[in-house]
């Protein structure tokens, strides 16, 4: 191999690097975004399951009664999981939260007026005041239920800070989608610039278009294969480190949508890389040869 074809070689090898780098680190970029998405679903899942509401139960209820409402409730498309208070546990309950020296029994003269309740924790597709009112009015239809209560001010206030932070989401989203795909473009533009005359020479000696494309197209797409596993193995890293500092963040994690979004980072890189490739060889096949100058 003579010293010149040396040179065009390492030129090449440096310019395919340099256009793999730029798409992976984009590529990277859409990834994160991706799984601040993918943690923001969860985390707004986990806030959502955090409200409930309690039933109280009049003090005629007979146990065997609570049991049936108790796994009506567990039943129940709307529940995630229950927990009967009795009225001993909750005298416990609010002496702990007053004064655990105080005996308010004693002072009641040994009657406990607080009710038995079964706590309810929903579903997070429940978790609203609409939905929560119409289990509220069903509810209350039992004999044996003497109220349901819950915090209409807690509920609202959550949902509309998630939807607020969802919007917030998913406009930055948008955006940095719709800037990636602009670099990945204008990287691949570049690289193909560089080769314009290449282009042009392949067509003078007869060369077809589909011809002149085809190696391009495969380099391109190739580049995009390329660049998004190093993409995915910058996330595997981010995510493990992370992982090693918050143990929490373990939680917050759905391995499956992590495989998705993976899969997604090779997609997009492959189809950008494609159509980017594609687009930028049209232009200098319908270039004429004046204007490569320029």
């Amino acid at each position: 191999m003579s010293k010149q074809e040396k040179i065009v070689r390492r030129k090449l090898y440096a310019s395919s690097i340099s256009t793999v780098v730029s798409i992976s680190l984009v590529l990277f970029m859409l990834g994160l975004v991706g799984l601040v998405v993918l943690t923001s679903e969860k985390l707004s899942v986990m806030v959502k399951e955090n409200i409930g509401f309690s039933v109280y139960l009049k003090d005629k209820t007979k146990e065997v009664d609570i049991i049936q409402i108790q796994k009506t409730l567990d039943a129940a498309i709307y529940t995630k999981s229950t927990n009967y208070v009795s009225k001993e546990e909750a005298i416990k309950i609010l002496q702990e939260d007053l004064d655990p020296e105080e005996d308010f029994i004693s002072f009641l003269d040994g009657h406990n007026p607080l009710p038995a309740s079964i706590d309810v924790v929903l579903n997070s597709n429940y978790a609203h005041r609409d939905s929560i009112s119409n289990i509220e009015v069903a509810l209350l239809k039992s004999e044996f239920i003497r109220e349901v209560v819950y915090s209409k001010t807690l509920v609202d206030l959550v949902n509309e800070n998630i939807k607020q932070i969802s919007f917030f989401i998913l406009g930055f989203s948008t955006l940095l989608f719709l800037i990636a795909i602009a670099l990945i473009n204008n990287t691949i533009r570049l690289t193909l610039y560089s080769k314009r005359f290449l282009i042009k020479t392949m067509q003078l000696v007869g060369a077809t278009k589909r011809f002149i494309r085809k190696p391009f197209i495969v380099t391109g797409i190739l580049h995009g294969v390329f660049a998004a596993i190093i993409a995915i193995a910058l996330l595997n890293g981010m995510l493990y480190l992370a992982q090693r500092e918050m143990n929490e963040l373990i939680e917050l994690q759905d391995v499956t949508m992590i495989a998705y979004l993976f899969g997604g980072i090779l997609v997009t890189g492959v189809l950008l890389s494609w159509i980017s490739t594609y687009l930028a060889l049209r232009k200098y096949l319908r270039i004429k040869t004046d204007e490569l100058y320029y």
